[in-house]
């Protein structure tokens, strides 16, 4: 049973609030040697080449425990620039860098050297524990970050990093305190990845379920026929090929305003870009909007209720939706407007477009290179193997009850994975700082 200390007293550092009576706290400086490494000139290939002395550039504090090196340099680059060895044990944090790296702290599993934009701590093994400080500094990425300042573009510096004011138990209670977080740890982060997989194995099973309904109906005993096709194999017999542009009122595009970011305003008309188009519908969170004179003006890229809408360029290629909104929306030119006449049900094309039959052709169908894409003629050419609507609408029913049932287990899982990780962040919080005294705990009492 994890129990509270019986005393506490403040500890006169903001992040700590109060912390057990017999801990103190002191500055990282105080505790570690810091250092910033250095880039070998990239102009002299003979730095680089054949190289075995592992070097380190700021992503790979991602790694979290670093074991692979983004590089290798020559003794010779070692010699002739300011990157410097840092050993077996240490942390590096990563000083700047593009996104989230910023602040990440990791631990260093090999002897390395490593770049300019990162903070080699060389913990005083004395004083402090590695694996308690990485646990502290870890838990504290966002404070971090803040200290260089509300700018992406400002970055950390070794005084910022020397100024951290850290907890400092004694020694054996820091190793006692690291071992169990390593314990518990393991055991939450095995459960985050049993649920992972889990959600990995129901996404496969939602796919297997729309594949089987676009291209083989419902009916197990339905006459079957070539199709002609080598990735499709046999469909059912009495079930039509038939182009896309055929099967549509509309297939089009929007534009990006001139003016770009500048004309997007907090009321107006919804304003739809790719990353708002998902396979499980559209994802308003991240939403912008436009004027209604700017809605008006482009008119021909607006959105009708039931409309599909198709990513056709970026990473998102692919993914699409139905619009199940009645409110006035737009596009831009990144996202397909496709709008089905009679002979084809909107739930049913979004299903055929997810579907192995729509995404091979949605594959095939990028043109492009550097900026690939796919274009409206492609889009028209793709073949839909077409049941009658009444099919359509009994596959629609079966399928999207199946989905329900695999969604709903995803949301719960999705849910747990949070909990977990919640849950995590705040045993790593209070046993650094001293909230539960782990000192009598054993593994396996939990």
């Amino acid at each position: 049973m994890i129990k509270k200390y019986e005393n506490y007293k403040k500890s006169g550092v903001e992040w700590l609030g109060e912390i057990p009576e017999h801990w103190k706290a002191s500055k990282l400086k105080w505790l570690s040697n810091i250092y910033a490494g250095g880039t070998p000139s990239t102009m002299i290939d003979k730095y680089w080449e054949n190289g075995n002395i592992p070097w380190l550039n700021s992503g790979t504090v991602n790694q979290k425990r670093i074991t692979i090196a983004s590089n290798y340099i020559t003794e010779e680059a070692l010699n002739n620039s300011s990157t410097k060895w840092v050993p077996k044990g240490s942390l590096l944090m990563a000083l700047a860098g593009q996104g989230k790296t910023k602040g990440i702290v990791a631990i260093l599993d090999i002897d390395a050297t490593c770049n300019q934009s990162m903070a080699a701590i060389v913990p005083n093994n004395i004083r402090i524990n590695n694996e308690f400080l990485y646990f502290w500094l870890d838990s504290n990425y966002d404070r971090i970050r803040g200290l260089a300042g509300t700018e992406l573009r400002d970055g950390l510096n070794l005084q910022i990093v020397g100024d951290i004011f850290c907890p400092m138990p004694p020694i054996s209670e820091q190793t006692q305190i690291a071992n169990f977080l390593d314990y518990q740890i393991t055991i939450i982060d095995d459960l985050i990845g049993q649920k992972e997989k889990l959600i990995d194995l129901l996404q496969e099973k939602r796919q297997a379920i729309i594949n089987e309904s676009v291209t083989r109906g419902l009916n197990p005993d339905a006459k079957m026929k070539d199709s002609g096709i080598e990735w499709l194999g046999e469909v059912p017999e009495h079930w039509n090929f038939v182009k896309l542009r055929y099967l549509n009122n509309k297939i089009g595009s929007g534009v990006t305003p001139k003016g770009g970011a500048e004309v997007y305003v907090e009321e107006g008309v919804i304003f739809v870009r790719s990353q708002n188009v998902h396979f499980d519908g559209l994802r308003l969170d991240d939403v912008v909007k436009i004027e209604p004179e700017t809605h008006e003006k482009m008119s021909g890229s607006k959105v009708h209720y039931n409309d599909v809408l198709l990513n056709i360029t970026g990473a998102s290629i692919g993914r699409c939706c139905v619009v199940d909104i009645n409110e006035e929306m737009n596009v831009n030119q990144h996202v397909c407007i496709i709008r089905p006449n009679e002979r084809i049900k909107s739930d049913y094309l979004n299903l055929v477009l997810q579907s192995t039959i729509g995404q091979t052709q949605i594959r095939l169908g990028i043109t492009g290179g550097n900026r690939e894409g796919l274009n409206f003629e492609a889009i028209k050419d793709f073949i839909i193997l077409l049941p009658d609507v009444d099919t359509q609408l009994n596959i629609l029913n079966n399928t999207n009850e199946l989905i329900a049932q695999i969604r709903e287990l995803e949301s719960k899982s999705i849910l747990l994975i949070n909990n977990l990780k919640d849950y995590r962040q705040s045993l790593i919080s209070e046993a650094v700082t001293g909230k539960i005294d782990v000192r009598d705990w054993k593994p396996g009492n939990n």
